[in-house]
Formats: structure tokens, sequence, C-alpha cells
């Protein structure tokens, strides 16, 4: 397969440009121009892909209604002969619903990488990000790290059941080892007679 020369490698840069301004500008139907046809959308914080135009379109309604202040500024830029690696900045308002989650009206900031790669016609074959999603919902207020009291209440009142799986299995794991302990323990012991005691 022959390199991608220079200006072809511009022109993939300066597509990826124009799709970032036209997010941020939350024009959802010049957004979909930049894609190809058999193009998809991956968030893999998420797990998510959203196949085709229909599955980038409803990708895109959904993170368009949850944020109207939504705003992508570009870091850094990474260009190679299959793809087109931005490190990004996101900020925003959650102004509108977000996975099942109504607006709470907190703002958010988080560090996200997104990884483009094209079709034969130099249009956008698939867009993949990467982000802590803990991160943004904690911005959210609807996660909380388990530590401090309020972490620890939290996590008591919202994963009860998580909590009592752990406690199971720390329990079978601390007597596992007590009879091991045991077990290794006599089987150490030079003063004991491993033969059975015949009377």
């Amino acid at each position: 397969m022959a390199q991608p020369s220079d200006s072809r490698l511009e022109a993939r840069l300066a597509l990826v440009r124009e799709h970032v301004r036209l997010e941020n500008a939350h024009d959802l139907e010049g957004i979909l121009e930049t894609f190809g046809e058999a193009a998809a959308y991956e968030d893999r914080a998420w797990g998510d892909e959203y196949p085709g135009a229909e599955g980038i379109r409803s990708y895109y309604e959904q993170l368009l209604e949850a944020s109207a202040d939504l705003r992508i500024d570009i870091e850094k830029e990474h260009v190679s002969e299959t793809a087109v690696v931005l490190e990004v900045v996101i900020r925003g308002t959650h102004t509108g619903r977000w996975r099942g989650l109504p607006s709470t009206a907190r703002a958010f900031e988080f560090p996200l990488c997104a990884v483009y790669t094209f079709d034969d016609d130099d249009r956008l074959a698939g867009e993949r990000i990467y982000y802590d999603r803990a991160t943004v919902l904690k911005q959210m207020g609807v996660h909380r790290e388990p530590v401090g009291f309020v972490g620890r209440a939290a996590l008591l009142l919202n994963h009860p059941l998580t909590l009592a799986q752990a406690l199971v299995r720390n329990a079978g794991l601390a007597a596992g080892r007590a009879w091991k302990q045991v077990f290794s323990s006599r089987r150490d012991s030079p003063d004991e007679d491993p033969r059975p005691y015949v009377g």
C-alpha cells in the first residue's frame, strides 16, 4: 500500500480541524458531511459503537442536546499515515439529558483523545474517543470516590449488594488463608509424626 503524500495528509488534518469547528458550531448536518458513507463513531469510555449515518446522527443529537455550550479545544495534533489523533479538552455545561441523566446544570471539563481514520476518498471512516467517564460523572455530581465520609456513605447507599459480595469474598479469602497456614504449619512441624497412631 502506497504511503499517502504530504498534501493528502495535510488535507486529512484540515478535514479533522473542520470537523471540530463544526462540532463547536453545533452544526449537525455539517458534522455528518465530514463522514464517509460507511463510517462509524465509537465511544470507548462506554463501549458503544454508532455505525452508519443514522448511528452517528443519533450520537451527535444526544451529545448536542446534553450541552448547549459544548466546546472542544485542541491541545495537540498527531498525524500518521493511517490516522489523525487529537488531544483535546472538552468543556461545557450539562444542560440537557445525557445517557439517561437529566440536566444537572453543572460545568464539566475533561481531557479526551480522539482517533480519526479515513476512507479511500479521505472522508472520515471513523472517530474513536477515549476519556475517563468517572471524571465526567463526578463533575456532574453523580459519582464520588469511595474515600472520606461522604464518599463512603454514598458507596454504602448506592452499592449495598456490591459491598455485601465483597465482604463474602474477603471472608472466603481470609478463611482460605487461615486453612493454608494451619496445614502448612502442620506439614513443617518436625515434632509431629505423620504416621497414624495404632493402639
